[in-house]
């Protein structure tokens, strides 16, 4: 008798780089592969799908996903029937689309950040999965149209229709977007013309999607978009970060909510007094100043000034005591002399950020500063700038992350790496540990024994911690069939 064979799942590989947002639309387009019936891989070897999320919000960022994309040629040459797709803020309008598809003509499918529907029907017509449902896939902005100098190329009209679902792999830690898009217009930022105008998510639905993820197993959720302060802005009843903390602070089994990424002008008193507030909102706050002169701040379109930065930063310490701190920074933009670029170095020296976020300036087709503003600073004064930001904050960091030597932090452990479990503190260090049990999904104590300015090492606290492998016990769960119907609605 012959045994019957049996086809194995057709596999999938995304590969991600850039921003958090940039992770979570890979974990939402990973919920509808498995939906269709998919399942993920380790490598490209082994996959029938290979997607690249894109980021070019620096050219260095954009470099890397060319060069990955020149990586996968050979592969789709040799397996022509390989589905490759580019998605994320390197796929823009149709033009562009156009153009991309002239210069990486292996490629099946170019997506704008969000635009998952072409993909699952290349998917469905080569028999790869089956169909998922089609009335939430359409998050991404409609067909870009020109308008003012402001809007070149920008999405005017981009919608949100609901939930999206996520990846069936269950983690302690989730990513939830609740606004998208950004309407500020900072003259070096491509964003904008990549993820369109502002558009947040209905208060309800994101309790519900992260309702769904509690039950699912998740300890945390951090909340994500490009201005996230300005959530709710656009909704009735304009609720705002606070209401949206409020309402999560009271979900039963969640014990963590952090949230990124804030803007100077739009993170209220009222924002800030609920991080102080509740207790599961967790003591971070990435907070982008981007230059610490007047002038420059001006020339790039952020509307604040260095006092008003640092009243800000005196109100979050004020009302949020012990809070960490993040920052961006842009070294060598158009213009910026050398006293300017030293405003910044002393206003980082003076705030002492846990982490500062540094990038030599690039220019970015289609923003303001690429059109209009001569780049006129050299790379090798970017480079030294860049080095002199660096150097600095490495010293603060180490002197920061030392003041924590012996001293007992509670993270979620959220990954094991080289022999050793990884977590986060509630003000986003990263500790590493080494104990063989499984920690996965607890909230471990740990002695601080070393520390780095980018990390640190614990101990396990043996006597206040918990049940080892107690999480992984509770959510474990069968994977479902091929081709089983997954609920885009997570809720419990």
């Amino acid at each position: 008798m012959t045994a019957r064979r049996i086809d194995p799942m057709p596999g999938y590989y995304i590969w991600t780089i850039g921003c958090q947002m940039n992770k979570a639309d890979s974990e939402r387009l990973a919920g509808l592969l498995d939906q269709a019936g998919l399942q993920p891989v380790s490598s490209v070897d082994g996959a029938s799908v290979i997607v690249l999320n894109s980021c070019v919000v620096r050219q260095s960022a954009e470099d890397r996903v060319v060069g990955k994309l020149g990586s996968l040629k050979a592969l789709k040459r040799a397996r022509p029937d390989l589905v490759l797709a580019l998605t994320g803020c390197m796929v823009g309008s149709e033009r562009e689309k156009a153009a991309l598809a002239k210069r990486f003509a292996y490629v099946d499918a170019f997506l704008r950040p969000l635009e998952f529907g072409p993909l699952l029907d290349i998917v469905a017509e080569r028999g790869l999965g089956g169909d998922v449902q089609r009335d939430c896939l359409e998050m991404a902005a409609r067909p870009m149209r020109v308008g003012e100098e402001h809007a070149v190329g920008l999405d005017l009209d981009g919608e949100h229709d609901g939930g999206i679902p996520d990846a069936l792999d269950i983690t302690p830690a989730k990513w939830v977007p609740v606004i998208y898009g950004c309407d500020y217009m900072c003259t070096y930022c491509i964003v904008p013309f990549r993820r369109g105008r502002e558009r947040s998510r209905p208060l309800a639905e994101i309790v519900d999607e992260v309702k769904g993820f509690v039950a699912g197993g998740a300890r945390e959720v951090t909340l994500l978009g490009q201005t996230i302060d300005r959530y709710g802005n656009d909704l009735p009843g304009r609720p705002d970060l606070a209401d949206l903390f409020d309402r999560l602070n009271d979900l039963a089994g969640l014990d963590r909510i952090r949230f990124l990424t804030s803007h100077p002008s739009d993170m209220s008193e009222r924002i800030v007094r609920a991080i102080g507030e509740l207790p599961r909102v967790c003591e971070h706050v990435n907070l982008p100043v981007q230059a610490g002169d007047d002038e420059i701040l001006a020339r790039m379109r952020r509307p604040y000034k260095v006092d008003e930065y640092r009243r800000l930063i005196d109100g979050i310490r004020r009302h949020v005591p012990g809070a960490s701190l993040s920052t961006d920074v842009i070294v060598g933009f158009p213009g910026e002399t050398r006293a300017q670029f030293e405003g910044t170095y002393r206003l980082l020296e003076e705030i002492g950020f846990d982490v500062v976020h540094v990038a030599m300036y690039s220019p970015r087709p289609g923003t303001h500063a690429a059109r209009s503003i001569p780049d006129d600073v050299s790379r090798a004064e970017k480079k030294e700038r860049l080095r002199l930001v660096e150097e600095l904050q490495a010293g603060i960091a180490r002197r920061l992350n030392q003041a924590l030597l012996g001293q007992t932090v509670e993270i979620l452990v959220e990954e094991r790496s080289g022999g050793k479990w990884q977590g986060r503190t509630r003000t986003n260090k990263i500790v590493f540990f080494a104990d063989e049990r499984d920690w996965l999904g607890e909230l471990v104590p740990l002695r601080v024994s070393h520390a780095t300015a980018w990390s640190l090492q614990g101990e396990l606290v043996a006597e206040q911690a918990p049940a080892p492998g107690a999480w992984r016990a509770r959510v474990a769960r069968p994977a479902p069939a091929r081709g089983a119907a997954i609920s885009l609605r997570l809720v419990s």
